[in-house]
């Protein structure tokens, strides 16, 4: 074993080893906190000044983060700072960036790359460099592995890359950053033990592969399988819902077979930063090789035409009720991606919104995790959230059920409203004014 590579295993096993964290979103941010939980020094970079004060000021962005964790990281010594001169303190820097498409679907690394540069000068030899925003096979090769090489360091004996792809699930309380098993792949074997020595302190369990390229392409096959299976069941509803057959009972149904089935439940599309986005990092690289990727190109236009095909359900629901969408008061439950978080990016109910605004609908929401609607979105609504009251459901000729927080009063809708839009199976029972959606 090298002098290097003793030294950091031995920094991370006694956790002196200082933990930078860049980025600090959905996933960056709880990382950092169980890497701070765990006893080691931590340093968050993140260039958004927002997200720094909050932290400066123990109070949390995300819903599912309390402040009390901000405040107990800060406690154990945590820092953000959007100063890159930190990184030469660091021992490891865990990239945790966007990885959005572009207008034409194609990978937008942007962020990783622009990152990794203003690094660069701060580097020094024995640092780990961790890669865990998802992308496609090769990235962590062929982009970040030449940019950090260009500085005179040999991979595997001077510094140590790694690619270990994040599995948050946001909102979920069954699983954490500590118990969800996850997966490592190294640049060379050395990288791969510092890289099982740098999360094993944190995470329950560890899956190590053989190569990083394995590791970026496991991650794309759980989204990717997601991305298919919701596209799948979305076009059974339509199927379904012509046969006049509630699918959520099928789906059910379905499920009591105690083996070779995994229940995946409709709604008003896809959402979020991973499903309507990583697949199509894996169709523009198969490309790259000459081979297309069909179903997953199939299970994107299913997905993506769910919300039209929800507006022309609340269009045919006014029309039973002799009225045009255009002037009607349309109240839209929920506008996270998923229920119980305050995540936006990518929300099927802000193009069911922006949809009917177009139709000429006066559109309206209601969410308790976003008080007032961003003005950083392409599609803007100047607007806040409506509370939920029995006088203010009546004023709306038809409210959709978008996104169904637990924390909706779904019997007070139900009993005030005249017309329910419900694209989640909220409503089980036949009513007169519930349409499923």
């Amino acid at each position: 074993m090298s002098s290097i590579l003793h030294k950091i295993i031995t920094k991370l096993n006694s956790k002196s080893a200082v933990i930078g964290v860049a980025g600090l979103g959905y996933t960056g941010l709880p990382l950092a906190i169980r890497f701070s939980e765990s006893g080691y020094k931590v340093i968050g970079l993140d260039i958004d000044s927002v997200k720094l004060n909050h932290i400066q000021e123990g109070r949390s962005y995300i819903s599912h983060i309390s402040n009390s964790l901000i405040c107990s990281a800060i406690d154990n010594g945590f820092e953000a700072t959007d100063d890159m001169e930190i990184v030469k303190t660091l021992d490891a820097i865990i990239l945790c960036l966007p990885t959005p498409l572009d207008d034409y679907r194609s990978p937008d690394l942007r962020y990783v790359i622009n990152t990794v540069d203003s690094l660069l000068p701060c580097l020094r030899e024995g640092q780990i460099i961790s890669l865990e925003s998802t992308t496609y096979p090769g990235t962590t090769d062929e982009e970040l592995l030449p940019r950090i090489e260009s500085k005179g360091l040999t991979v595997g004996r001077d510094f140590f890359l790694i690619y270990s792809p994040e599995r948050e699930d946001p909102g979920n309380p069954d699983f954490t950053t500590q118990t969800i098993p996850k997966v490592c792949g190294g640049a060379t074997e050395a990288c791969l033990r510092v890289g099982l020595a740098l999360y094993g302190q944190v995470i329950d369990r560890l899956v190590p592969v053989s190569s990083m390229q394995v590791a970026e392409m496991a991650k794309l096959l759980e989204n990717i399988h997601r991305a298919v299976n919701i596209g799948l069941v979305n076009e059974l509803k339509v199927v379904a819902d012509v046969m006049d057959i509630d699918i959520h009972e099928v789906i059910e149904a379905a499920s009591t077979k105690p083996f070779g089935f995994v229940p995946y439940w409709p709604g008003p599309g896809w959402g979020g930063h991973c499903i309507p986005v990583d697949p199509f990092y894996f169709t523009w690289r198969a490309k790259k090789y000459g081979v297309s990727s069909q179903f997953i190109e199939l299970a994107g236009q299913i997905n993506r035409s769910m919300p039209n095909w929800i507006v022309n359900k609340v269009t045919l629901a006014l029309s039973r009720h002799k009225k045009s969408v255009n002037g009607s008061n349309i109240l839209v439950l929920g506008i996270a991606y998923k229920k119980n978080v305050n995540d936006m990016r990518e929300s099927p109910a802000i193009q069911i919104m922006s949809l009917l605004d177009r139709l000429g609908a006066n559109v309206a929401y209601s969410d308790p995790y976003i008080p007032t609607f961003p003005r950083n979105r392409s599609h803007y609504f100047n607007l806040s959230s409506i509370k939920i009251t029995s006088k203010n459901l009546e004023i709306y000729d038809c409210v959709v059920i978008a996104t169904d927080h637990d924390e909706f009063d779904y019997c007070m809708v139900e009993r005030y409203s005249s017309l329910i839009v419900d694209t989640r199976g909220r409503y089980r029972m036949l009513s007169e004014k519930v349409v499923k959606a």
